[in-house]
């Protein structure tokens, strides 16, 4: 029995290991965590201070497209800003005696409407002219006097036809006045007075004249009716 071998014990390393996979897979987690450790330490020990501009990233330039085009500035003009009158160069807003909520007054004038003329008021004594009676080379006038006074009034008539004759004239049913001829015309005055409200008739035979008289007036009124 001395001169026999004895057979060699078979290896359980591989096979204790084939048999036992989770121990493969454990020791892998380990190795992992350990190598996880020793990077994160790494990186702790070389990462910059965030504060130092020296180690900060390059400035990526930018596509030459992506530029905004700017705006093309005018040249500033050298005629100074409009103010409103009033306000001085340093003022904020209206001058201290302005008040607030007010507008400066304006230097237009204002629109005056023109006085109105007061109404004339008829005149006391009026006189309305007519020709009575025409025939060949003359005619018979007259003036109608009205005294629309509160009183008694003589009256004066002035008559001018700018050329012609005075034959007469006459006042009908009350005493004559005074008759006067002038160039063209003639002028009578009454010779009595005419009562408030009444009326007094003169008549008159012109020759060689025009029958409508270029003025007629009783007391500087101009006559009516022609």
């Amino acid at each position: 029995m001395s001169g026999m071998r004895r057979a060699p014990r078979p290896s359980r390393g591989p096979a204790a290991i084939a048999s036992s996979p989770w121990i493969v897979v454990l020791a892998g987690i380990v190795v992992m965590v350990v190598l996880l450790f020793v990077a994160l330490g790494a990186y702790r020990g070389r990462s910059p201070a965030p504060d130092d501009p020296a180690v900060l990233p390059p400035a990526l330039p930018l596509p030459q497209g992506s530029v905004p085009p700017t705006a093309p500035t005018s040249p500033r003009s050298s005629t100074p800003p409009l103010r409103p009158p009033g306000l001085s160069p340093r003022a904020t807003g209206l001058p201290p005696s302005a008040p607030v909520g007010t507008r400066p007054p304006t230097g237009a004038p204002t629109s005056t409407r023109p006085a109105t003329p007061p109404a004339q008021r008829p005149p006391a004594v009026s006189g309305r002219y007519r020709v009575v009676q025409s025939f060949d080379g003359g005619f018979i006038g007259e003036v109608l006097i009205v005294n629309a006074a509160g009183e008694d009034r003589g009256w004066t008539v002035r008559l001018d036809f700018g050329g012609g004759r005075v034959v007469t004239a006459w006042v009908e049913g009350v005493p004559q006045g005074t008759l006067r001829q002038t160039d063209g015309g003639f002028t009578y005055a009454s010779g009595v007075d005419v009562p408030a409200g009444g009326s007094a008739s003169l008549r008159f035979h012109v020759e060689r004249a025009p029958t409508q008289p270029r003025g007629c007036t009783v007391d500087g009124a101009r006559c009516t009716g022609f």
